[in-house]
């Protein structure tokens, strides 16, 4: 699995595990949502994405994307 698709996968689930935690538990929770979608607004725009940093040095197959 590249770079890029544990990225994707792992903001995915970002994603429904805070919608499901605003629905069931408390909606404070959507905070993370957003921040979810502003952290992948602004890379795709200037390229920097610390989990791929991260999953780089762990040393992750690298993609088109990262």
């Amino acid at each position: 699995m590249t770079i890029g698709r544990i990225i994707n996968a792992f903001a995915g689930f970002m994603v429904l595990a805070s919608l499901a935690l605003g629905h069931y538990h408390h909606e404070n929770w959507l905070w993370l949502t957003a921040f979810a979608g502003a952290n992948l607004f602004q890379s795709a725009f200037t390229g920097f994405c610390l989990p791929a940093i991260i999953l780089r040095k762990l040393g992750a197959k690298p993609g088109t994307a990262f």
